[in-house]
């Protein structure tokens, strides 16, 4: 995918955020800690430093919701993660149900809230949910 795509994606299914732009995408990727898991319909960017990894951001075209896109995504970043880190992060609009829901699947849980993290447009802002999950050799939880 290249930025552009990246950026038409993340457009795509962030409707009521501020979606990312290509040159926002080229400058996270050209990090050397920063990788891309891709599928036809979706994508996940992740940074991994330091024995950690954080899911920067997940998208997935709005027309392919509810194919298990999302949870093959997440499958393959911690499949990335053997022997690389011991914690992963996350943050998810707290008003975003159907993406927390697939976190707490995946073993993530709530530690903290940032207040009026995301602002919305024509919407007051949602707060970010912080959720994270030790990594047993990078395994997602049976």
């Amino acid at each position: 995918m290249t930025h552009d795509d990246l950026a038409r994606l993340h457009a795509a299914a962030f409707r009521v955020d501020r979606p990312w732009r290509a040159e926002e995408f080229s400058g996270l990727l050209d990090n050397r800690f920063t990788a891309l898991v891709t599928h036809p319909h979706g994508f996940a960017l992740i940074r991994t430093l330091a024995g950690e990894s954080e899911l920067l951001t997940l998208a997935v075209d709005p027309a392919h919701h509810r194919e298990g896109i999302a949870l093959s995504l997440l499958t393959q970043w911690m499949e990335r993660l053997k022997g690389h880190a011991s914690r992963a992060y996350l943050e998810v609009a707290s008003d975003n149900y159907a993406a927390i829901a697939l976190y707490q699947k995946c073993g993530f849980e709530p530690h903290s809230t940032r207040k009026a993290y995301y602002m919305r447009k024509n919407a007051p802002p949602a707060d970010a949910l912080l959720m994270e999950r030790a990594l047993t050799y990078g395994q997602m939880p049976d």
